[in-house]
Order: C-alpha cells, then sequence, then structure tokens
C-alpha cells in the first residue's frame, strides 16, 4: 500500500511537470560607455553635484524565468521573474516583482508587475542604437511607469494590464496603483538641491496603446500616459510612424509630448523624486536605419528636436549614429551621439541573446 501510494504520487508529479513549459532567456552585454563629464554617474552630497569617471565599462546580465501551463480548454496561465545584473547597480542579482498572466483568443491579462502600455508601444524607441540600444534625444524626456526589472521599492504597488492581438493590430491597456493600500506617504523635493520637501501623493497612472501594420511596410504606433509614473497631472503622449522604402531601409517620425516630470542623465528618474519642471516641451525625432549588401551591416542614425525649456538644457537639438555587426547569435554594436546639453556620449560593446 505504501509503495503505491509514493508510485501514485510521483506520476502525478511527473505528469505535472511535463504539462508545464519553464524556460530560460534573456541577454547578456559588455563594453564601454562614454559620456563627456562624467554624466553616467552624478550624486548629490551635501547639496553639492558630483559626477563620476566619463569612460566606465558597463556590464548586464539578464534572466528571465518563465513558467507557463494550458487548460483542456485552450487558456493559457503563466508567471514571469526576473533576475538581472548592471555594473554598478544599487541591487543587482536579486529578483524582481513577479507577474501573472492568462491568455486566450488573442486576449491576454497580466497582474502585478505588468508591461505597462505606453512602454509597449511598437516604436517608441525607434530611434535608440547600438548594442546598448541607447537614444539621448530621441527617446520620451517624461517619466511613466514601466514593467520593473529590480525588485519594488514598495511592495503596494499594484498593476493590471491587457494586451488584445489580432492580425496586424494590437491594443493594450494598463493601470498602476503605487500604493494600493492607500498607507504609504511619500515626499518629493520642491528643489533637488534644496533640502526642502513637501508632501506626495502617488496617483493611479492610466495607460493606453495601439500598433497597426499596414500592408507589412507601414508600421503606426501612439499612446498615453495619464498621471504618469503616480505624478499628479503629468501626462505624456506619443505617436510615431515608420516606413520600409526599400526591403533593407526604413525611415521613421516621432512626436512625444514629455510633460513637466521626467528623466534626464543627471535628473532623478524616481517617481516620488521626479523633479518637476515647468515644461519638458514636445520632441519630435526622424530616424532611419540602412541594412549593408552584406545583410551583416546595419547603420542608423537618429536627429530629434526639443522645443522645452528647463535650466539643464543647452541647444534644442540632439543626434547620434549608430552601427550594429551580426554575428549570428550575438551582436556588436557602437553608437555616437550628442545630448540636448551638448556632452557628447558614445558606446562600444557585444550583445547576445539566449
Amino acid at each position: 500500500m505504501k509503495k503505491a501510494l509514493i508510485a501514485s504520487t510521483a506520476l502525478v508529479l511527473t505528469a505535472g511537470a511535463a504539462a508545464a513549459d519553464v524556460t530560460i532567456s534573456g541577454y547578456g552585454r559588455t563594453g564601454v560607455i562614454y559620456y563627456e563629464d562624467g554624466l553616467q554617474n552624478e550624486v548629490v552630497e551635501g547639496g553639492i553635484l558630483r559626477s563620476g569617471s566619463d569612460s566606465q565599462v558597463i556590464s548586464r546580465l539578464r534572466m528571465n524565468i518563465d513558467a507557463a501551463t494550458s487548460t483542456d480548454q485552450g487558456v493559457d496561465f503563466g508567471a514571469r521573474f526576473r533576475i538581472q545584473w548592471d555594473q554598478n547597480g544599487d541591487n543587482s542579482g536579486e529578483l524582481n516583482a513577479g507577474k501573472l498572466y492568462v491568455t486566450s483568443s488573442g486576449l491576454t491579462v497580466e497582474v502585478g508587475n505588468v508591461d505597462t502600455a505606453l512602454d509597449s508601444a511598437g516604436l517608441i524607441y525607434g530611434s535608440e542604437l547600438g548594442s546598448y540600444d541607447r537614444s539621448v534625444g530621441g527617446n520620451a524626456l517624461g517619466s511613466f511607469f514601466a514593467y520593473e526589472s529590480e525588485a519594488y521599492e514598495d511592495d503596494d504597488r499594484l498593476g493590471v494590464a491587457a494586451t488584445y492581438a489580432v492580425e496586424n493590430l494590437e491594443v493594450r491597456f494598463s493601470y498602476v496603483d503605487p500604493d494600493q493600500t492607500g498607507l504609504n506617504e511619500d515626499f518629493i523635493p520642491d528643489d533637488p538641491f534644496s533640502g526642502d520637501d513637501e508632501e506626495f501623493n502617488a496617483k493611479e497612472e492610466f495607460s493606453f496603446s495601439v500598433d497597426y501594420t499596414w500592408n507589412e511596410r507601414l508600421e503606426l504606433s501612439g499612446g498615453f500616459a495619464l498621471n504618469g509614473a503616480g505624478i499628479d497631472d503629468h501626462d505624456v503622449y506619443f505617436v510615431g510612424a515608420r516606413y520600409a522604402v526599400m526591403e533593407n531601409a526604413r525611415i521613421g517620425l516621432n512626436w512625444i509630448d514629455n510633460g513637466d516630470a521626467g528623466s534626464l542623465t543627471g535628473i532623478s528618474s524616481d517617481p516620488t523624486n521626479p523633479n518637476v519642471i515647468e515644461d519638458f516641451g514636445n520632441t519630435v525625432t526622424l530616424y532611419g536605419d540602412y541594412t549593408l549588401a552584406d545583410g551583416l551591416t546595419n547603420i542608423e542614425a537618429y536627429i530629434a528636436n526639443n522645443s522645452g525649456d528647463w535650466t539643464q538644457k543647452e541647444t534644442d537639438n540632439s543626434f547620434g549614429i549608430g552601427v550594429n555587426y551580426d554575428l549570428g547569435g550575438a551582436r556588436l554594436g557602437a553608437s555616437l551621439q550628442r545630448d540636448y546639453q551638448e556632452r557628447v556620449t558614445a558606446d562600444m560593446g557585444v550583445r547576445f541573446d539566449f
């Protein structure tokens, strides 16, 4: 009887393991990033802004742990954790906040550390360059919530998201409550260098985005985040389009209304310390890429114009050029860019996905 019980228990466990699908995926990258005046590591000590080294070796290892199973009715359930190590990162190597999801008939609903709608818009990061996928001028300056690769600082955060995909159309909605218990209070400095604080009550963020591909050549993308990053009345809007002018060449145009609270190099991206600025303005970015005849070398570039009026800004225009070389399973990449502070940044490295 005892042996039969052990055998039946083993059979149940084996059947359960066979039905589930557990995978590990991610990427690794390493190389060197140069940022003029040491902007990679700015810190405030005693009211004085200090900058680190201009050039640093910057590496990342990301591992996504996904578990999924399917019911007899064809409904898929799944979950994800991420472990990520970043060179110079504060919480490197820790498990992040988890995500649960269910998928059926093209509809996916997520709960927890969700992929937010605006951050998932297909073209919002279209101007990024090189193996590090960086764009110091073309990306959004305004803050909004995104999938967190590190552990939450506040475990009371709740996210809910829904995605519906059919043929060439994908529609997303997300909701993030930074404090669903209503018990926590955060503070935001009036002036990040003065030490004068005021109470900051985080707001709920509502986000929406849509992507559509027409005739396999024209990509359209747009979205918005209301109360972006939990900041009251801070709204971010985005519209973009990209067209394949040839099989090996594409050109795109993005427009972003950045709102009045955001993140730049040297400006905090912490939602409880968003460094509120009167207006980050609108950013218009023209970008494109071209693959050489060898099919392995891809050249990419962008030029961006920002209309905002903020004290750290020295110019309205930012630009960059980058290149990637496909090694088959890995790629070499490099970029050279100039930001709105008229500071030059460059990077060179290698990335592999698994």
